[in-house]
């Protein structure tokens, strides 16, 4: 079965928040104390996702990311993992994490079937990092990939979101990892969400931007893409081991081939990252709904999808939502 929103993209892809908790502070995604957390009887339980993950699954869902908050945090999350990865139909599952709980979890992650990371690094610096993320955890980080390439995880995938004045001067650092080790190196441009007061709202460096800096290591050589491949624009310098990415929703938006859905840690099915709409199906499934009407309620989900988010290259306008609790 494939599943198709009104502007004939094929959705096949789930992301999966488990928890708005996090045990960093990244000064984009979480800068206000005061955010609400939800109480535990609002999160969905494991066996809930599952099942919801499931009809996803019938339905044409191929691929799925595990994210959060920090999903690490959240206790009985391995054998959650152990239970996503016997899932009929997935072809595609992995782990998205800040790494500071990964070390002593990645071979109980590999056990649990979860080969694949994406791992948030936004420098290579450890003072930056304490101000980006509120701990000194870059040497935890570090370690943690390390072992994370020797037990095998492939891809092993590290997330930079550049920042004007803040990472930007990094971008060739981080590039150059990609010569010698098999990592996917990828570039997300920043995007105003949330509720970042005004004086740690960083600028956004636009993607061709940072392509002309990197010029100076080597010609980007594109790489064709996969069928279950997301936004990234992909990239190899001749004779490198691992790849550059460019996640670009600021200059250069991928909603033509969107492939996703969101499912929020608080059961809200979110067709698009960058719209408020959602559709509640923790109520249907804790009112006893049958799996045809939890179908139902993907589709309705599909339907409320946009043509295109509304992100604007000038716009100042912060977009509903806090990235802990969404699960970007």
């Amino acid at each position: 079965m494939v599943l198709l929103d009104p502007y004939k993209r094929s959705i096949n892809y789930l992301r999966i928040s488990v928890t708005d908790r996090c045990n960093l502070r990244c000064l984009y995604c979480v800068a206000h104390n005061d955010i609400p957390k939800l109480r535990h009887e609002e999160i969905l339980r494991y066996e809930e996702i599952l099942r919801i993950a499931r009809v996803g699954t019938r339905l044409g869902i191929r691929k799925i990311r595990v994210t959060g908050g920090e999903p690490l945090v959240r206790k009985g999350i391995v054998n959650f993992l152990r239970n996503l990865s016997s899932l009929k139909g997935l072809e595609d599952i992995g782990l998205t994490t800040n790494a500071i709980l990964l070390e002593q979890n990645l071979q109980d992650i590999w056990d649990a079937g979860i080969h694949r990371l994406n791992i948030s690094l936004d420098t290579l610096d450890r003072d930056k990092y304490q101000f980006i993320t509120g701990l000194d955890g870059l040497t935890r980080v570090l370690g943690a990939i390390g072992e994370a390439e020797r037990l095998g995880f492939n891809p092993i995938k590290i997330n930079m979101v550049v920042m004007e004045n803040i990472n930007d001067h990094e971008v060739e650092a981080f590039a150059r990892i990609s010569l010698d080790r098999p990592y996917h190196v990828r570039f997300i441009e920043y995007m105003p969400i949330g509720s970042q007061p005004g004086h740690l709202k960083p600028s956004y460096i636009p993607t061709e931007a940072i392509m002309r800096r990197l010029e100076k290591i080597g010609p980007l050589e594109p790489v064709k893409r996969d069928r279950n491949d997301g936004p990234a624009q992909r990239y190899r310098f001749p004779g490198a081991r691992g790849e550059i990415g460019f996640i670009s929703p600021m200059t250069n938006h991928f909603c033509a081939t969107c492939n996703r859905l969101r499912l929020t840690a608080e059961g809200k099915l979110r067709p698009c990252l960058l719209s408020d709409k959602e559709i509640d199906i923790k109520s249907a499934i804790r009112s006893g709904a049958t799996d045809e009407e939890l179908a139902s309620i993907f589709q309705k989900a599909i339907l409320l999808k946009p043509k295109a988010h509304g992100l604007l290259q000038d716009s100042s306008h912060l977009f509903p939502g806090e990235m802990s609790s969404i699960g970007g």
